[in-house]
């Protein structure tokens, strides 16, 4: 099994409901980071609310940061799901 192949979702149903998961998780996180990075901007328009606003864009900045860790995660839990002598080819 070659990491970060686009098929590993269809290897079994446990690799389809990983991959699921992690979608669902990575699109939950990716609307989050926007939304706080969106309303963060515009309390930026007002200097009593700044301070707030930045801490918006510090979480949003947090969550982006875990996108690739959402990746991450499902990989190796393909791993554990499939074929570790397949990697080493890979």
């Amino acid at each position: 099994m070659k990491l970060f192949n686009p098929d590993n979702h269809t290897k079994s149903e446990d690799h389809k409901r990983l991959y699921a998961l992690c979608e669902m998780a990575y699109t939950v996180v990716d609307f989050s980071a926007a939304a706080l990075f969106v309303i963060g901007s515009f309390l930026f328009f007002n200097e009593s609310t700044t301070y707030f606003g930045t801490w918006l864009f510090v979480v949003g900045s947090v969550l982006f940061g875990l996108r690739p860790t959402i990746k991450l995660y499902r990989e190796i839990g393909y791993l554990r799901l499939g074929d570790y002598d397949d990697i080493a080819k890979g």
